[in-house]
C-alpha cells in the first residue's frame, strides 16, 4: 500500500467539501500528471462512484474513501496531504517529494537513466548557478547529447563542468554510456554565470 499520509486536518477539510457534493459516496482520487518528469503535478479530484480506475488502490479513511492512481502510486511515496487554517480560511497542501523523480532500474532505457541522474544529481548542483542540463538524445555508440541552459549557457567554465562533473558522474553511474556531448550554442552569454 502507498505510503501517502493524509493528515487529520486534511481529512476533516476534505470531508467538509465532500459533504457538499450532490452524491453521498463521493470520495477523492489522488494522481500525478506526467509522473517522474520535471513537469509532474500532484492532483486531488472529486471521485464519484464509478469514476475510479479499476487499477486504483483504495485508501479507506474514516470519513471518506481515497483512490490512489496505480501508475502514480510509486511517485507518491512519502507524500503528505495537509490542511492549515489561516485568516483567509485555510490551505490544502500536497507535498510529494518523489513526484518528479523518474523510477528507474538496470533494465530501464539508457535515456531514462541519463534523465534520472541529470534530475537527481547534476541539475540540483547547477541550480545554485541558475543553470540546468537537459538530454537531447542518446545516439549510436551510447553517447548522450546534452544541452546546457540558464546560467550554464555561455558560461566560461562549461568545458570543466561537462568533463569533470557531468560526464564523470554519468559514466560512473551508467557504465554502458560511452561519452557525453554538448550541443549548446555558448556564444549567447546573456545569462551566463561566469
Amino acid at each position: 500500500m502507498t505510503a501517502i499520509i493524509i493528515t487529520e486536518a486534511a481529512q476533516d477539510y476534505l470531508a467538509t467539501l465532500l459533504a457538499k457534493q450532490d452524491h453521498a459516496d463521493v470520495g477523492i482520487r489522488i494522481f500525478i500528471t506526467q509522473p517522474g518528469t520535471p513537469h509532474a503535478e500532484t492532483c486531488i479530484s472529486y471521485c464519484r462512484p464509478g469514476e475510479e480506475d479499476p487499477s486504483d488502490k483504495v485508501l479507506g479513511l474514516s470519513k471518506f474513501t481515497a483512490w490512489i492512481d496505480a501508475v502514480s502510486e510509486p511517485f507518491l511515496e512519502d507524500a503528505i496531504v495537509d490542511f492549515a487554517e489561516d485568516r483567509m480560511g485555510g490551505q490544502l497542501t500536497i507535498k510529494a517529494p518523489n513526484s518528479k523523480v523518474p523510477m528507474i532500474n538496470e533494465d530501464s532505457p539508457l535515456s531514462q537513466r541519463v534523465e534520472y541522474y541529470l534530475q537527481t544529481e547534476i541539475n540540483p548542483g547547477l541550480a545554485g548557478h541558475g543553470g540546468h542540463i537537459s538530454l537531447v538524445d542518446v545516439v549510436e555508440d551510447n553517447v548522450a547529447i546534452l544541452r546546457f541552459g540558464g546560467g550554464c549557457q555561455g558560461c566560461g567554465m562549461v568545458d570543466v563542468t561537462l568533463k569533470e562533473g557531468v560526464e564523470r558522474t554519468l559514466l560512473e553511474r551508467i557504465p554502458e554510456l560511452k561519452a557525453v556531448r554538448d550541443v549548446t550554442d555558448h556564444t549567447n552569454k546573456e545569462n551566463a554565470y561566469f
